[in-house]
């Protein structure tokens, strides 16, 4: 019988080429490990974007009733509470300036109490502390004088003056008798004019008949 030797050579390059061979059969290849991966799940639903937008609600609070109180609380308290945007007239009409506010007492409010937007302009009609407020409501102040005169009647002749024309030639005379000089227009008063209200204005001059307040015409 023939026996076949194998040198040591041949055995040593039979273990190298089975060590560098794959180690898993081609044709068993997991899936698994190729397969793309599926894709992460999202939270955000449809015609829903990743941040939702800031909502702009809109600032309110209760603005109180300050009727009888002074001008200056009356502002404090506004304030207090979140209103910002004040401001002031005179409720009988004269046109006169709030300089001191602790002089005044406020009348009427626009708007009335009640919730409010607090970017709201709050207005309050006032008068002197020791007057009384206007028994007819707010006297205000008329808007500018267009085509037609208005009727100033009662109203100051500081308000006559600024509701006119610029242009328009003006001329106050005291009907008391006294000769006196109109020097602080809002503390008088308009008894009549001319033209008369009602009548056309088409840039002719106006005279104004005045008396002091708490003065008769």
């Amino acid at each position: 019988m023939r026996i076949t030797r194998v040198s040591a050579a041949a055995t040593l390059l039979l273990a190298a080429l089975t060590a560098c061979g794959p180690t898993t059969d081609p044709g068993t290849v997991d899936a698994a490990s190729t397969a793309p991966s599926a894709p992460r799940a999202s939270a955000i639903g449809p015609g829903e974007s990743a941040e939702e937008p800031a909502v702009d609600a809109e600032s309110t609070a209760k603005l109180p009733d300050m009727a009888g109180k002074g001008l200056q609380s009356a502002q404090d308290e506004a304030q207090a509470v979140g209103f910002y945007h004040l401001t002031s007239h005179d409720a009988l009409g004269r046109g006169r300036n709030q300089i001191l506010d602790r002089n005044w007492k406020v009348c009427s409010q626009s708007p009335a109490s009640g919730t409010q937007p607090t970017d709201t302009e709050v207005d309050f009609g006032a008068v002197k502390l020791e007057e009384s407020c206007p028994a007819g409501g707010d006297q205000g102040e008329p808007e500018e004088a267009g085509s037609t005169m208005p009727d100033f009647t009662g109203k100051s002749v500081k308000v006559a003056r600024q509701a006119l024309d610029g242009s328009t030639g003006i001329r106050v005379n005291d009907v008391s008798g006294q000769g006196r000089m109109v020097l602080v227009e809002s503390n008088w008063q308009v008894c009549s004019t001319a033209p008369a209200a009602g009548a056309k204005l088409d840039g002719q001059p106006v005279t104004i008949e005045t008396v002091k307040f708490g003065e008769s015409c």
